[in-house]
């Protein structure tokens, strides 16, 4: 009997291509072995709402994992069906130190049931935070606050801080080894802009891949990733495999290199390895 596999990429630099868009040939190839019964996912630091515009077309029937996997959800309806968050006292604690260095965050919190993402109005703002502000006009989430302590409203699962490599050093500093979080720290694809973005303990891709490989009854993992926020993944993984535009340490940490996101690394990499992956293959 063949071992069941299931299949897990990243989106943004892996599936997507440097447009930030899903290549037809990617589409095509992996919706097909979905029809003939592969078991194949993303696992993405973007909401559920962002996910579903740059994946359009792309229809996996199993759980996304989304938030860097603070949430898994149903890609038809953006039903969670599972989720983790901070603590009133882990999120006070993010806060305090990022408000002493005069730092603002993005914070995205489940409010009265609905997703949201607070951000503080009266500081100055980044232009990279602008940047995501603006590509976002339309996201009914977002919601503009006038004071830090409206900013931790609802329940919190994840902060991003959108600022210069130096201005966020001293934060990750702090934070970065948090018992408690977890974290990222890294510029953004594309720009020049960094990141730091801090999820609970129980968020990450690993686990939230473990969790659904468990649940799916399945003997092996096959990860696919470029940045460091699919480390974990890959070291949780029974093989990864990095495309060629991938970061370095990711590389490192692969089974082997794939063809980049330009080049539909992952469809054609999974294409070549056929019938083995799709048990309702003729």
């Amino acid at each position: 009997m063949m071992e069941k596999t299931l299949f897990i990429s990243d989106l943004d630099g892996t599936l997507l291509d440097q447009r930030d868009r899903l290549p037809p040939f990617t589409v095509e190839v992996l919706n097909r072995l979905v029809d003939q019964g592969m078991l194949f996912t993303f696992a993405t630091a973007r909401s559920y709402h962002s996910a579903r515009v740059v994946a359009k077309g792309l229809a996996p029937r199993i759980p996304w994992i989304v938030h860097n996997g603070a949430f898994m959800v149903e890609g038809s309806s953006g039903r969670r069906v599972f989720e983790t968050f901070f603590t009133p006292d882990q999120r006070g604690y993010i806060l305090s130190a990022s408000r002493k260095l005069g730092l603002w965050p993005l914070v995205y919190a489940v409010v009265e049931g609905k997703e949201r993402v607070l951000y503080l109005t009266s500081e100055a703002v980044h232009p990279g935070m602008r940047h995501y502000l603006d590509s976002r006009r339309t996201d009914q989430r977002l919601r503009p606050v006038h004071s830090p302590e409206e900013l931790l409203a609802g329940q919190t699962y994840y902060f991003t801080f959108i600022e210069d490599e130096a201005a966020l050093a001293p934060l990750w500093d702090q934070l970065g080894g948090l018992s408690w979080a977890n974290g990222t720290f890294q510029q953004e694809l594309y720009r020049e802009e960094y990141w730091l973005e801090l999820t609970p303990k129980l968020a990450t891709k690993a686990q939230a891949a473990l969790r659904l490989k468990e649940d799916l009854g399945c003997g092996r993992l096959v990860a696919f990733g470029d940045a460091m926020n699919d480390l974990p993944l890959f070291a949780a993984a029974d093989e990864a495999y990095a495309v060629a535009n991938a970061m370095d340490p990711v590389k490192a940490a692969a089974t082997g290199i794939i063809g980049s996101n330009e080049e539909n690394g992952v469809a054609r990499f999974l294409l070549e390895l056929g019938s083995s992956i799709c048990p309702n293959r003729s």
